[in-house]
């Protein structure tokens, strides 16, 4: 895709987003919005992955590792006709494959594992990188993750070991937009400096505009073409992106709109 249909497709699935989450009454669309850049990139313009055959042995992997963002992922998976754009609606109700946290035995495509508890995904993905690796497969790992989620210890036990074992086909996503749901993540428990300490795990690191497509896609390119290292991509993200009540607002990290404020983010959710 060119970088103007990059941007339209966010549009539309922040559009997504928004509307299955009015229908659900709940979910999280703070950390949703913010991560829409990194994931249309991925799937549209990055990663190997085909929507017809969303099973290919010869696919990249990729790990929600921040599970209570799978607004997102559902909204792509639709867009990429992998599951019908109307069972989008069904998200978190009774017997829907569209869980509040990816579940891999809903048997939905392009979810590999079931995520949720914050922490595990990069070990997941470092797991698989290193499968591959010892088979010598050219499959890749991408795991996106949180920034408050970088204060839980197995983060950096997954990070040690992925340096350990020089996982260049992972690539580690950090969605940078400095709020959880408790606050800022400077004030809960700072994290910072996040590249350095990649970098000091043995990663290469880089930082990036989470919603500069430019900058996102120029950061996977990197990844890809890195040698004997993981990559970590830290993104500058803003939580609730593209909906201006809900734009750095912790508040929205866990809330859903109302019928009223789904109407009016949606109104200012239009192709420029």
């Amino acid at each position: 895709m060119e970088i103007s249909e990059l941007k339209e497709m966010a549009i539309n699935v922040r559009r997504d987003i928004v509307t299955m989450l009015t229908a659900a009454g709940s979910g999280h669309p703070g950390g949703s919005l913010s991560s829409v850049e990194l994931m249309v990139a991925l799937y549209f313009a990055e990663m190997k992955f085909s929507p017809e055959n969303p099973a290919d042995p010869a696919r990249d992997y990729f790990i929600l590792s921040k599970g209570h963002v799978c607004p997102v992922l559902y909204a792509v998976l639709a867009r990429l006709t992998c599951i019908e754009e109307s069972e989008l609606c069904t998200l978190r109700k009774t017997g829907s494959r569209l869980q509040g946290h990816p579940a891999k035995d809903k048997n939905l495509p392009g979810v590999e594992v079931s995520t949720g508890s914050l922490g595990y995904g990069l070990s997941i993905g470092a797991g698989i990188a290193l499968g591959f690796k010892r088979e010598n497969k050219p499959n890749r790992a991408y795991v996106l993750m949180g920034d408050g989620e970088q204060q839980e210890g197995s983060i950096w036990e997954a990070a040690m070991a992925a340096g350990h074992f020089k996982l260049d086909n992972l690539c580690g996503i950090v969605d940078a937009n400095g709020l959880q749901i408790d606050g800022k993540v400077s004030d809960v428990m700072g994290v910072a400096p996040l590249a350095e300490k990649y970098r000091s795990f043995g990663w290469n690191a880089v930082e990036i505009d989470g919603h500069n497509f430019e900058e996102v896609l120029g950061a996977y390119k990197t990844a890809r073409a890195t040698k004997d290292r993981p990559t970590a991509i830290i993104a500058r993200t803003v939580k609730g992106k593209g909906v201006s009540f809900m734009e750095n607002k912790a508040e929205w990290h866990g809330k859903a709109p109302t019928k009223e404020q789904c109407e009016q983010a949606l109104k200012e959710l239009v192709i420029k």
